[in-house]
Order: C-alpha cells, then structure tokens, then sequence
C-alpha cells in the first residue's frame, strides 16, 4: 500500500504534506472550498440533509416536533454555550486567529461547504488545518474515507465530540508526564484510528464568572443531585454538562 498522508490546506489550496506519524489526521478529509464541479466525492444526499440541517438551525422559529430536530437544537444551544463556537467565521479568518495561538489550540465554526454542518480549525504541526464535521442521523462525526468511518465515533453533540478528543489527548499527555509508553492509547479508549491533539479552546469572549463555576464543578462532581445547591442552580449545571 502506498504511504499515507495528512493533508492541510491553506487558503490558497496549496498542499502541506507530512508524513501521518507526525500526526493522525490521515483517515479524515480536511476541508475544501466547496465546488460542486471538481468535488466528486459529495453526496447529493448528504448535501440535501446538510442543508436542511442549516435551514432548520438558520430557522429557529420554524416549528418541527420531531425528535431529531429537538437533539439537534440542543447540541447546538451547548455548542453555542461553550464559548468557543465562532459561528460563520471563514477558514482563512479561522486560520488567522489560530495563527498566533499555542499548539493544540482549537475552535468550531460553521463549515464553509453547504454539505456540512461544522468544521473544527485546530493548531497543529502543519499550522492551522480544518476538519469537517458530518451530522448524520442524529449524530456528529468527523467526516472521513469510507474505510475509516467505522471506526470513528458518533456522538449526540458536537461539544461531546471535541470534548471526548481533547480528554483522550490530555490523558495521554498525563501518561507520558508519568513515565508510560507514549505510544500506548489513553486510558479507556480503544479507537486508535484517530490521535487529535487538541488542547486548548480558544474562546469567542471572555465566559462569565457564572459559565466558569459551573464548568469548575462538572470537572469535580459526576452527580449533581448530591451537591448542596438550590434546585435552580443544579438546572443551570444540567444546562451544560460539560468540562470545558
């Protein structure tokens, strides 16, 4: 078999190529400006399904009681919560802000192709490279060849997503600090399809004071119930269980 690459584009479209041991990003597809007459491998199914997935977050006063619809309004309202969602950010302004960030730095913004919902700008060897997130029957995903895909995770929310990553990677961060074997996969994760390091969330704004307790206390407490709060602020940290 040939060697595989990772590939990341830069705003001209020019290539930068590295052999996949210095990072494992070889099994997704970076994202492309869109062009329906040199892009082969688009689905017109999915780029149906993406845009009406777009529509109905561009739409939030459009009425739709289905489940799917429901699931998707809350992943959004997390991702848009967590303070690092850009919005419709362009890849080359995306690029920019990470430019001047630390290694691993990241954000999510909308994906600059109508057949994806997102796409996650990360800080890595190669710079700056954009990974498309697919959302697909209720659930994200990183977009990747079809040999890789089943082999990747799905989840309910895009904050899921990232935030499973960005655990997996400072876990092992945490086992090379303590002497384990590097290449040795994180605690608790069996996939070794995909090593994305992502470190650091590189926020919109400044979170309030409120936003950054409450990530404080998901980051300790596993069970809201037993924590010694009034009903409304348990709500508050149902609202957004997450860590970062």
């Amino acid at each position: 078999m040939g060697h595989t690459q990772c590939v990341s584009k830069s705003e001209k479209n020019e290539a930068f190529v590295a052999p996949s041991g210095n990072c494992r990003l070889d099994e997704l597809r970076a994202e492309q400006p869109w062009n329906p007459e040199i892009d082969p491998d688009l689905n017109p199914e999915k780029l149906d399904r993406g845009t009406r997935v777009k529509e109905r977050r561009l739409e939030p006063n459009r009425v739709d009681s289905s489940e799917e619809a429901q699931r998707l309004q809350n992943a959004m309202t997390h991702l848009h919560e967590s303070g690092w969602y850009w919005g419709s950010i362009t890849a080359a302004e995306a690029k920019q802000l990470l430019n001047e960030a630390l290694f691993g730095s990241f954000l999510v913004r909308d994906s600059s192709n109508p057949g994806y919902l997102l796409t996650l700008s990360v800080k890595t060897e190669l710079g700056p490279t954009h990974l498309r997130i697919e959302y697909s029957n209720g659930h994200f995903g990183f977009d990747s060849v079809v040999m890789a895909r089943p082999h990747l995770r799905q989840f309910k929310g895009a904050v899921d997503l990232v935030q499973y990553y960005t655990l997996a990677y400072r876990r092992q961060v945490a086992h090379r600090e303590f002497g384990s074997d590097p290449d040795t996969p994180p605690t608790g994760t069996t996939e070794n399809t995909l090593q994305l390091k992502l470190a650091n969330p590189l926020r919109k704004e400044a979170p309030s004071l409120q936003h950054l307790c409450r990530v404080l206390i998901n980051q300790h407490s596993h069970d809201h119930r037993d924590l010694p709060l009034p009903e409304k602020l348990k709500d508050y940290l149902r609202e957004y269980p997450f860590v970062l």
